[in-house]
């Protein structure tokens, strides 16, 4: 029996790994029974890669974090090919949004990536929101609810698993759960009419699985986190919203869950809360063998009952088997490439006032920008980058916090900003360029706040395309 229970404890555990190629340990413990491997940017994705995961383990949840926009894996260098979800939902055509979610299936479906953490099924109630902003398809249930569906359809009918996150709901907080505990304060009725219709709705249209979110929220349970409370969980998710999917943790070693127990002491909460895979963001040989020997002893003392541990594995083999059976599904995507796809959704996410006609290189300041941390922070990204392309002489400057402005000559000046609504000293920088440069365009890549009478653009997401969409608009 002893066997059999390291085997259980294995097959809950996702992790990640550091560098490029999988390390030995990893490929041991897929031979071991490793339910599953999350991939990151920093590894080297490719067929080969997963072809050996999968000659060690053909069952292996082969996961990854694809959402498009400002979250992707396998585009890090140049930036996604989709707009992100806020721009999808700015559009509001779901089909449009299905024909997103099936290419980003496809891409990995010719892969043979078995499940998408994605979509965010988050309602981004609060503009100040530090970690979903533009994750979110919106602000409203409804809106999210329909766009989650549409994704999940996308996703699920080019054969590869989609996943919902993060529940019950991360859009009303102001505190990012990677860096500490986010509070939502919120009451029962809010939940079941603000944050819990997506998730309803995406388990309505048949989501193979659902990420918890690391989430205090005392309307459900005053002192653990949502990941580690049986009542978010089991009687919430599993009871009242019917959900009997593979439900996967957010990466435990965020500092939301990590500062209040260890690795092994929060594997084995989730899993009694009815957590099914433990999703380890950055994982070693040593403490991979610490999370599953944490499991395994208390099962031996009591503390996880070993019905609970079986019925966890038993989700995670049931997804890898959904992901087997749909073979046909992903030979089919194959063929039905729709490369424009992405770019047609960020030219019609596009909010504009004013006009741009731009004949040369801009100075193109940037304040508040976000970038990959895959690539080097000298190299342009973005709107710059695309401005780049198409107006060679552009030359840009970058401010990462107040400072003072470059001195504006005679050339054109886009100010490109994300999430002004969000961020005072960025409103207040903009305010300030204008004042000298009052025919400055403004370009928002995030929240936006368009500022009065200014020329501006705002392509609600941080994507290859959206930049792309912008820069053509600039130079109409």
């Amino acid at each position: 029996m002893s066997g059999d229970l390291y085997r259980l404890a294995m097959t809950v555990l996702h992790p990640g790994y550091e560098g490029t190629s999988a390390p030995d340990w990893l490929r041991r413990a897929l031979g071991e029974g490793l339910g599953g491997v999350v991939l990151f940017a920093r590894n080297a994705i490719d067929d080969r890669l997963i072809r050996d995961f999968r000659a060690e383990n053909p069952d292996t949840v082969v996961s990854i974090d694809e959402e498009g926009g400002a979250v992707t894996r396998l585009e890090v260098m140049a930036g996604s090919s989709f707009p992100g979800n806020r721009a999808l939902g700015v559009v509001d055509d779901v089909k449009l949004t299905e024909q997103v979610g099936r290419q980003i299936g496809r891409m990995l479906a010719d892969l043979d990536i078995t499940l998408n953490y994605a979509p965010s099924a988050d309602v981004n109630s609060d503009p100040a929101n530090p970690v979903i902003g533009v994750r979110s398809f919106g602000p409203t249930p409804e809106l999210v609810s329909r766009h989650t569906v549409a994704y999940v359809n996308g996703v699920q009918g080019a054969g590869v698993a989609a996943c919902a996150k993060h529940f019950p709901g991360h859009g009303d907080t102001i505190t990012d759960s990677h860096l500490a505990l986010p509070t939502v304060h919120a009451s029962r009725q809010v939940l079941a009419e603000r944050d819990l219709p997506p998730f309803r709705a995406a388990i309505d249209a048949g989501v193979r699985s659902i990420m918890s979110g690391h989430l205090l929220i005392p309307a459900l349970d005053p002192s653990m986190p949502a990941t580690l409370s049986r009542t978010a969980m089991t009687e919430l998710l599993r009871g009242e919203l019917g959900f009997d999917g593979m439900l996967v943790t957010d990466a435990i070693e965020m500092r939301a869950v990590a500062a209040m127990f260890d690795p092994g002491e929060i594997a084995v909460r989730a899993l009694g809360a009815g957590v099914d895979a433990i999703c380890v963001g950055l994982s070693t040989e040593d403490s991979l063998h610490a999370i599953r020997d944490a499991i395994v002893a208390a099962v031996r003392n009591g503390t996880l009952p070993e019905e609970r541990l079986a019925q966890a594995a038993e989700r995670v083999r049931a997804l890898s088997g959904w992901y087997a059976a749909q073979a046909a599904l992903r030979q089919e995507v194959h063929d039905d490439v729709d490369e424009g796809v992405g770019l047609r959704a960020a030219r019609a996410a596009l909010t504009t006032q004013g006009s741009a006609a731009l004949d040369r290189g801009p100075l193109v300041v940037e304040i508040n920008t976000r970038f990959s941390k895959a690539v080097d922070p000298a190299t342009p990204t973005g709107i710059t980058a695309a401005l780049t392309s198409l107006l060679p002489d552009t030359e840009r400057v970058q401010l990462e916090s107040a400072g003072e402005l470059p001195a504006f000559d005679e050339r054109p000046v886009v100010l490109v900003a994300h999430d002004a609504a969000r961020h005072a000293w960025v409103r207040d920088t903009v305010a300030e360029a204008l004042a000298r440069r009052p025919d400055a365009i403004v370009v928002d890549t995030g929240i936006a706040a368009a500022p009065e009478g200014a020329t501006h653009v705002a392509t609600h997401g941080i994507s290859r395309v959206s930049a792309l969409a912008a820069a053509e608009w600039l130079l109409r």
